[in-house]
């Protein structure tokens, strides 16, 4: 079929009227106004924090909605309380001591209190090479008396990874992709473990599911 500048010669093309290119244009620029007022809301909310991070947003390559998602999300990690992360939830999430608990007990407390923390966008990351008892442990003893800034912006999370930064030969073993664990060697020599499948696969909630 014969076309005209990429269009079927029996199309029909129709050019926006000038009353619609004056209505996508004011559109355009109430958009930009709106957008400029509340960066100016947000610049003077966060003049009693500003240091020289807020100064470097001239300097980023961000448009004027994205500086302002910047800025909201700073205004809101300012204004965020510091709170123990028991008390994220209410009511407060308050464990038995894990001595107290059988096994079965244990292992459906540990799932429920999973969920509750997944309900305030904490996140339990590499918790696969822990059993239910030992990672219910970290959860009692480590993640719930942690005083940690509850930031509330959609798609927030709290990433709590239940793996010490020390133990390397677990990461390798377990969690690191084939390109970090030779990342790894060439920076430190080696030697690299094996990788093996963890010992308690669990698929727990991630922060991009929601």
């Amino acid at each position: 079929m014969d076309s005209i500048g990429g269009l079927p010669r029996n199309s029909i093309y129709t050019l926006p009227s000038a009353h619609e290119w004056l209505l996508v244009a004011m559109r355009k620029a109430s958009d930009e106004i709106d957008l400029l007022l509340q960066n100016a809301r947000l610049r003077d909310e966060l003049e009693p924090y500003i240091d020289e991070s807020v100064a470097l947003v001239h300097f980023r390559q961000m448009n004027l909605r994205e500086e302002n998602s910047f800025l909201e999300s700073m205004l809101a990690w300012e204004r965020a309380p510091a709170l123990p992360i028991s008390c994220w939830a209410l009511p407060e999430l308050v464990l038995p001591k894990p001595s107290e608990l059988d096994d079965d007990v244990l292992r459906e407390l540990l799932y429920d209190t999973i969920e509750r923390l997944y309900s305030v966008r904490v996140v339990l990351e590499m918790t696969d090479h822990l059993s239910d008892r030992e990672l219910y442990t970290l959860i009692y003893r480590d993640i719930l008396p942690a005083v940690e800034k509850k930031v509330d912006l959609p798609g927030n999370y709290l990433i709590w990874r239940c793996l010490d930064e020390s133990d390397v030969d677990t990461w390798l073993k377990y969690y690191a992709t084939e390109a970090e664990r030779l990342q790894w060697l060439e920076e430190s020599g080696g030697p690299l473990p094996e990788v093996e499948p963890p010992p308690y696969p669990r698929k727990l909630p991630r922060a991009s599911e929601v």
